[in-house]
């Protein structure tokens, strides 16, 4: 039995998770004028445009006929799990996580969010990378998951580099 999934909306949640990334990094980054940490996080933002990018061009790019297609999946697990992250479940796309940011936040902090959301990007972005056709552009997928799991090495070394 085959499940519909939509790829267009997929392509969409991976777009709003970059946007809310970039974002956090940014307001963080105000609190941090003319030091090294405010570099770091305005790289990590510029990295999640690129995400957003490539994302946007997928999707962008999706011909009609692939904008929604089917899936092997006879337990419905790829399903449910979609839905879980849609509702919120797993972590709420639609959440912009720099509304939480006051400006009192030590680095440590924000570098332990930062590790958060990347690490749940990772999730998700591993999560539909199976459900993406290679023809739509797997490897993409591929390429962001490493890109993340690299954001994940450059936050821990921060908060490394934090302790005395």
């Amino acid at each position: 039995m085959g499940v519909e999934f939509n790829a267009d909306e997929i392509f969409e949640m991976a777009e709003q998770i970059e946007r809310n990334g970039a974002k956090f990094y940014r307001k963080a980054a105000e609190g941090f004028e003319g030091s090294g940490t405010r570099d770091t996080l305005l790289n990590l933002a510029s990295w999640e445009d690129q995400h957003l990018k490539i994302f946007s061009n997928m999707r962008a790019n999706l011909p009609d006929k692939d904008r929604g297609w089917e899936m092997f999946d006879p337990e419905g697990q790829a399903a449910m799990y979609l839905r879980a992250m849609a509702d919120g479940h797993v972590f709420d796309v639609k959440t912009d996580p720099s509304e939480k940011l006051t400006g009192k936040e030590t680095l440590e902090e924000i570098y332990r969010t930062a590790l958060g959301l990347e690490k749940d990007s990772i999730v998700f972005y591993q999560g539909i990378r199976e459900m993406v056709p290679e023809r739509l552009g797997r490897n993409k997928i591929d390429d962001v998951i490493k890109e993340e799991m690299r954001h994940v090495t450059i936050l821990s070394n921060q908060l490394t580099s934090l302790k005395p």
